[in-house]
């Protein structure tokens, strides 16, 4: 991290964080998300008829068009509900004090310690 992302992060939208996180993991969270979500659609044969469905549904004009890789499509959503779930979470930190848990979390979100 370079001191400008932490300048970002600090004085950045109330998701800098998540979206510095995002830019910076997304890669390592989609390699280890993609074996245990493929173990477990294939636990249960979720893949066997999607391709072909998402295929014909993507024929459709004007829809917009699914990843008719089921493995891969679920890790990606996946990964997005964890960031969903981070951005709320850093948003509660920024705007209520309460959530400010720890010393660490108390200093670098106080905006008094950054006018």
């Amino acid at each position: 991290m370079t001191i400008q992302d932490a300048w970002g992060i600090l004085k950045g939208e109330e998701n800098a964080a998540t979206e510095y996180l995002k830019k910076t993991t997304t890669g390592q969270l989609t390699s280890a998300f993609s074996p245990v979500v493929g173990r477990a659609l294939d636990a249960t044969s979720a893949t066997k008829y999607y391709s072909d469905l998402v295929n014909t549904y993507n024929k459709i004009p004007l829809v917009e068009k699914v990843n008719p890789d089921l493995k891969e499509y679920a890790t990606h959503k996946a990964i997005d509900g964890l960031f969903f779930v981070i951005a709320q979470e850093e948003k509660n930190i920024r705007d209520n004090p309460g959530a400010r848990t720890t010393e660490l979390l108390k200093k670098v979100f106080d905006p008094t310690n950054y006018k």
